[in-house]
Protein backbone atom coordinates (compact mmCIF):
# COMPACT_ATOMS: atom_id res chain seq x y z
CA UNK A 1 0.00 0.00 0.00
CA UNK A 2 3.04 2.46 0.90
CA UNK A 3 4.69 2.15 -2.43
CA UNK A 4 1.43 3.39 -4.45
CA UNK A 5 0.66 5.95 -2.33
CA UNK A 6 4.81 7.39 -2.24
CA UNK A 7 4.50 7.30 -5.89
CA UNK A 8 1.01 9.78 -6.23
CA UNK A 9 3.08 12.29 -3.20
CA UNK A 10 6.63 11.79 -5.21
CA UNK A 11 4.10 13.10 -8.64
CA UNK A 12 2.82 16.24 -7.01
CA UNK A 13 5.52 17.05 -4.27
CA UNK A 14 9.03 16.49 -6.13
CA UNK A 15 8.23 19.05 -9.00
CA UNK A 16 7.73 21.19 -6.18
CA UNK A 17 11.17 20.91 -4.68
CA UNK A 18 10.05 18.66 -1.96
CA UNK A 19 10.97 15.24 -0.57
CA UNK A 20 9.06 12.25 1.09
CA UNK A 21 9.77 9.59 3.39
CA UNK A 22 7.75 6.57 4.56
CA UNK A 23 8.04 5.86 8.27
CA UNK A 24 5.80 3.76 10.56
CA UNK A 25 4.56 5.22 13.21
CA UNK A 26 6.37 2.74 15.30
CA UNK A 27 9.57 3.57 14.33
CA UNK A 28 8.92 6.82 15.85
CA UNK A 29 7.54 6.36 19.19
CA UNK A 30 10.19 3.20 19.89
CA UNK A 31 13.25 6.11 20.15
CA UNK A 32 11.13 9.00 21.68
CA UNK A 33 10.26 9.91 24.81
CA UNK A 34 6.10 8.56 25.44
CA UNK A 35 5.35 12.27 26.11
CA UNK A 36 6.07 12.47 22.53
CA UNK A 37 4.25 9.58 21.48
CA UNK A 38 2.13 9.93 18.18
CA UNK A 39 -1.04 8.15 19.59
CA UNK A 40 -1.64 5.63 16.05
CA UNK A 41 -1.14 1.85 15.69
CA UNK A 42 2.40 0.86 15.26
CA UNK A 43 1.68 -0.07 11.66
CA UNK A 44 0.41 3.45 10.67
CA UNK A 45 1.96 5.27 7.24
CA UNK A 46 3.59 8.34 8.08
CA UNK A 47 5.62 10.24 5.41
CA UNK A 48 8.32 13.48 6.41
CA UNK A 49 8.61 15.94 4.13
CA UNK A 50 11.42 18.02 3.30
CA UNK A 51 12.04 20.94 1.37
CA UNK A 52 14.79 20.87 -0.87
CA UNK A 53 17.24 23.97 -1.96
CA UNK A 54 14.52 23.82 -5.52
CA UNK A 55 11.26 24.21 -3.38
CA UNK A 56 11.95 28.46 -3.09
CA UNK A 57 11.78 28.26 -7.03
CA UNK A 58 9.49 25.72 -7.88
CA UNK A 59 6.81 26.47 -5.03
CA UNK A 60 7.48 29.21 -2.91
CA UNK A 61 8.13 31.79 -5.65
CA UNK A 62 5.04 30.66 -7.50
CA UNK A 63 2.74 30.63 -4.30
CA UNK A 64 4.19 34.08 -3.60
CA UNK A 65 2.60 35.73 -6.70
CA UNK A 66 -1.04 34.56 -5.61
CA UNK A 67 -1.17 34.50 -2.27
CA UNK A 68 -3.83 36.75 -0.42
CA UNK A 69 -1.22 38.73 1.75
CA UNK A 70 -4.15 40.04 4.17
CA UNK A 71 -4.24 36.66 5.89
CA UNK A 72 -0.41 35.28 5.77
CA UNK A 73 1.59 35.71 8.57
CA UNK A 74 5.03 33.92 7.23
CA UNK A 75 4.74 32.97 3.83
CA UNK A 76 7.17 29.99 3.84
CA UNK A 77 4.82 28.34 6.19
CA UNK A 78 1.92 29.61 4.67
CA UNK A 79 3.34 28.05 1.38
CA UNK A 80 3.71 24.75 2.94
CA UNK A 81 0.43 24.39 4.32
CA UNK A 82 -0.90 25.31 0.51
CA UNK A 83 1.03 22.39 -0.75
CA UNK A 84 0.24 20.23 2.59
CA UNK A 85 -3.61 20.90 1.93
CA UNK A 86 -3.43 20.07 -2.12
CA UNK A 87 -2.04 16.43 -0.97
CA UNK A 88 -5.09 15.80 0.88
CA UNK A 89 -7.13 16.81 -2.06
CA UNK A 90 -5.57 13.96 -4.07
CA UNK A 91 -6.33 11.32 -1.81
CA UNK A 92 -9.57 11.70 -1.71
CA UNK A 93 -10.06 8.07 -0.26
CA UNK A 94 -7.99 8.62 2.53
CA UNK A 95 -8.04 10.68 5.35
CA UNK A 96 -4.47 12.44 6.02
CA UNK A 97 -3.23 14.00 8.80
CA UNK A 98 -0.75 17.01 9.28
CA UNK A 99 1.43 17.97 11.42
CA UNK A 100 4.13 20.95 10.70
CA UNK A 101 7.02 21.54 12.03
CA UNK A 102 6.08 24.43 14.31
CA UNK A 103 3.18 23.01 15.52
CA UNK A 104 3.18 22.78 19.10
CA UNK A 105 0.59 21.00 21.80
CA UNK A 106 -0.78 23.33 24.36
CA UNK A 107 1.65 22.38 27.30
CA UNK A 108 3.93 24.01 24.68
CA UNK A 109 5.92 20.79 23.41
CA UNK A 110 6.07 19.93 19.80
CA UNK A 111 3.46 18.01 18.40
CA UNK A 112 6.24 15.98 16.27
CA UNK A 113 10.24 16.02 16.27
CA UNK A 114 10.61 16.09 12.81
CA UNK A 115 14.39 15.91 13.15
CA UNK A 116 13.74 12.16 14.48
CA UNK A 117 10.96 11.67 11.92
CA UNK A 118 13.40 12.54 9.27
CA UNK A 119 16.07 9.87 11.10
CA UNK A 120 13.38 6.93 11.10
CA UNK A 121 12.19 7.46 7.69
CA UNK A 122 15.82 7.54 6.35
CA UNK A 123 15.80 10.59 4.65
CA UNK A 124 18.64 12.19 7.21
CA UNK A 125 20.91 11.36 9.62
CA UNK A 126 19.90 13.41 12.97
CA UNK A 127 23.30 13.67 14.28
CA UNK A 128 23.61 14.46 18.56
CA UNK A 129 26.36 14.05 21.38
CA UNK A 130 25.67 10.61 21.86
CA UNK A 131 26.86 10.07 18.04
CA UNK A 132 30.07 11.17 19.71
CA UNK A 133 32.75 8.52 20.83
CA UNK A 134 35.02 10.96 23.00
CA UNK A 135 32.45 13.76 24.40
CA UNK A 136 34.70 16.59 24.10
CA UNK A 137 31.70 19.52 25.74
CA UNK A 138 31.30 17.83 28.97
CA UNK A 139 28.01 18.24 31.02
CA UNK A 140 27.38 20.47 28.07
CA UNK A 141 23.75 20.43 26.43
CA UNK A 142 24.40 20.77 22.85
CA UNK A 143 21.14 20.44 20.45
CA UNK A 144 21.37 17.55 17.29
CA UNK A 145 20.96 18.62 13.36
CA UNK A 146 19.70 16.54 10.74
CA UNK A 147 22.36 16.22 7.85
CA UNK A 148 21.07 15.25 4.19
CA UNK A 149 23.51 13.39 2.51
CA UNK A 150 22.61 14.94 -0.74
CA UNK A 151 22.62 18.66 0.70
CA UNK A 152 24.06 18.91 3.56
CA UNK A 153 22.34 21.18 5.87
CA UNK A 154 20.97 22.81 2.64
CA UNK A 155 16.73 21.85 3.63
CA UNK A 156 14.60 22.13 5.98
CA UNK A 157 12.00 19.54 7.54
CA UNK A 158 8.66 20.49 7.02
CA UNK A 159 6.35 18.43 8.83
CA UNK A 160 4.81 14.78 8.84
CA UNK A 161 1.87 13.84 6.81
CA UNK A 162 0.13 10.81 8.27
CA UNK A 163 -2.39 8.00 6.59
CA UNK A 164 -4.37 6.51 9.73
CA UNK A 165 -6.23 4.17 7.78
CA UNK A 166 -3.58 2.51 5.92
CA UNK A 167 -1.39 -0.06 8.09
CA UNK A 168 1.92 -1.09 6.32
CA UNK A 169 3.25 -4.12 8.63
CA UNK A 170 5.64 -5.16 6.13
CA UNK A 171 7.27 -1.54 5.55
CA UNK A 172 11.00 -1.94 5.67
CA UNK A 173 12.87 0.54 7.33
CA UNK A 174 15.22 2.45 5.31
CA UNK A 175 18.46 3.57 7.17
CA UNK A 176 19.78 6.93 7.24
CA UNK A 177 23.15 7.84 5.56
CA UNK A 178 25.76 8.97 8.02
CA UNK A 179 27.72 11.04 5.96
CA UNK A 180 29.48 13.14 8.90
CA UNK A 181 31.67 9.74 9.32
CA UNK A 182 34.55 10.78 11.37
CA UNK A 183 34.27 11.90 14.88
CA UNK A 184 35.78 15.05 13.97
CA UNK A 185 33.35 15.77 11.64
CA UNK A 186 30.91 15.04 13.74
CA UNK A 187 31.71 17.49 16.55
CA UNK A 188 33.11 20.31 14.45
CA UNK A 189 29.18 20.02 13.20
CA UNK A 190 27.41 19.97 16.25
CA UNK A 191 30.22 23.03 17.19
CA UNK A 192 29.30 24.69 13.94
CA UNK A 193 25.72 24.67 14.62
CA UNK A 194 25.36 25.23 18.31
CA UNK A 195 27.67 28.11 18.20
CA UNK A 196 28.31 29.83 14.79
CA UNK A 197 24.96 28.56 13.16
CA UNK A 198 24.45 32.32 11.80
CA UNK A 199 27.58 31.71 9.86
CA UNK A 200 25.61 28.52 7.62
CA UNK A 201 29.14 26.86 7.48
CA UNK A 202 27.98 24.02 9.52
CA UNK A 203 25.29 23.12 6.04
CA UNK A 204 28.49 22.70 4.21
CA UNK A 205 29.75 19.88 6.55
CA UNK A 206 29.82 17.54 3.80
CA UNK A 207 29.95 18.04 0.00
CA UNK A 208 26.60 18.92 -1.34
CA UNK A 209 25.29 18.34 -4.66
CA UNK A 210 22.95 21.97 -4.42
CA UNK A 211 22.89 24.73 -2.08
CA UNK A 212 20.25 27.55 -1.65
CA UNK A 213 20.28 30.14 -4.31
CA UNK A 214 21.72 34.10 -3.50
CA UNK A 215 17.96 35.18 -3.64
CA UNK A 216 16.98 32.10 -1.28
CA UNK A 217 19.86 32.43 1.22
CA UNK A 218 19.19 36.42 1.47
CA UNK A 219 15.54 35.67 2.20
CA UNK A 220 16.40 33.56 5.33
CA UNK A 221 18.77 35.55 6.49
CA UNK A 222 16.71 38.62 6.45
CA UNK A 223 14.55 39.24 9.75
CA UNK A 224 10.90 37.66 9.58
CA UNK A 225 9.19 41.53 9.51
CA UNK A 226 11.53 42.35 6.93
CA UNK A 227 10.67 39.49 4.73
CA UNK A 228 7.42 40.84 2.76
CA UNK A 229 9.51 44.50 1.54
CA UNK A 230 12.21 42.15 0.41
CA UNK A 231 9.98 40.34 -1.71
CA UNK A 232 8.56 43.33 -2.92
CA UNK A 233 5.23 42.71 -1.44
CA UNK A 234 3.67 45.50 1.63
CA UNK A 235 1.69 43.43 3.93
Amino acid sequence: MSVPIQRRLDELLSPLGFQCDPFKISWYNAVVQPCFHLQYPDDTLAFVVLSTPQMFEKAFKPFIGVMQLSTVRDPIDECVAHYFSLVGKNFPDHRIETIRDFELLPNRRPKVLVQTAAHVAGAAYYYQMKDVQKNPWGEKKLYGICIHPRYGGWFAIRGVLIFPDVQVPSLEQKLPVDCVSTDEKKIQLLNRFNFHWQDWTYRDIIDVEERYSEEQMQYFATPPAERFELLGLTK
